[in-house]
């Protein structure tokens, strides 16, 4: 999971996130392995199996704007130890420097090109569309830092705003509502046009519940209007593509993408040919056994670890 996007206002259980992330099966990749869900207590326990962390952020890093205890100690003594540490995160809401600042104050110390996002992944792939007058979803109070070259009109209740656009980007929901909702449906169903998502994500978890984040409003859209969403972040291919590059030469068998979800952080790793650690205490599964969903889900994951 990427760190908060959404409202926060329809707070999901656990099993009804997880019924969400079965149902748009057919839109995410093919399961490709089975992990060995080979059980240990944390990070450390598969360090020295391991050269590359691609680490998720909520969940890993993080629960809200606090630190998981222990683990900026621990990312730290890997970075010692010689071994690569990245964030792979599906945050697209966020300008970058803001990410970064975030990092810093719960005591993290990263690279800020070793911080891999959807955002940056979208990002990467507008830059290969043509000039393109674009519908945000986003939340405008967060700047325009990252967006500034692109053509692009926040998207709120001017129902004329989403006629105008030539296509749609989806960002971030904090600010999204159902209304919102409705004239971009009406629209797309009037006019097709492409929808990139810059968050694949359909929930984040909270300490009260899942919020809804864009990808629950894109698989939305793709059911109501035919048109199908562009994702880009995790668990598709384009994110893992922007961390291969930074890593340069690497060995897929001692590369792990370490996250809590199961359709996004372990899909993805094993779509993108490296092995997956699933963290079970905290974030989508905390207080909640991971076998059932493994079993129903059908993916894999090489790790679960108790803790990051």
């Amino acid at each position: 999971m990427g760190v908060r996007q959404g409202a926060g206002r329809d707070h999901l259980k656990m099993e009804e996130a997880f019924a969400a992330y079965q149902a748009v099966r057919h839109r995410l990749p093919n399961v490709t392995r089975h992990g060995a869900c080979q059980r240990l207590p944390d990070l450390d326990a598969i360090a020295a199996d391991t050269d590359v962390f691609l680490l998720d952020a909520f969940g890993v890093l993080n629960i809200g704007e606090t630190a998981i205890p222990g683990v900026p100690q621990r990312v730290a003594k890997l970075q010692k130890a010689g071994k690569r540490v990245m964030v792979v995160s599906n945050a697209a809401g966020f300008p970058h420097a803001n990410l970064m600042r975030k990092y810093r104050l719960l005591g993290y110390d990263f690279d800020p090109d070793d911080v891999i996002t959807s955002r940056k992944a979208a990002l990467a792939g507008l830059a290969e569309m043509p000039a393109t007058r674009w519908g945000l979803m986003a939340n405008e109070s967060l700047g325009r830092e990252d967006l500034d070259h692109l053509d692009i009109t926040y998207l709120a209740e001017d129902a004329s705003a989403y006629d105008a656009a030539e296509g749609f980007i989806l960002m971030g929901s904090a600010v999204w509502t159902e209304q919102r909702q409705i004239l971009l449906e009406a629209s797309l169903i009037r006019n097709p046009r492409p929808v990139i998502v810059g968050n694949p994500d359909i929930v984040a978890p909270r300490e009260d519940g899942f919020s809804t984040e864009p990808g629950s409003y894109a698989h939305r859209l793709g059911d109501a209007t035919g048109v199908e969403p562009h994702f880009f972040g995790k668990p598709f291919q384009s994110i893992f593509d922007l961390a291969f590059a930074r890593m340069g030469g690497f060995d897929p068998n001692r590369t792990v993408m370490v996250g809590d979800s199961l359709h996004t952080d372990i899909l993805g790793g094993q779509a993108a040919g490296i092995k997956s650690a699933l963290i079970s205490g905290y974030g989508f599964f905390a207080g909640h056994e991971v076998e059932g969903p493994i079993k129903l889900s059908g993916i894999c994951p090489d790790y679960i670890l108790d803790r990051p």
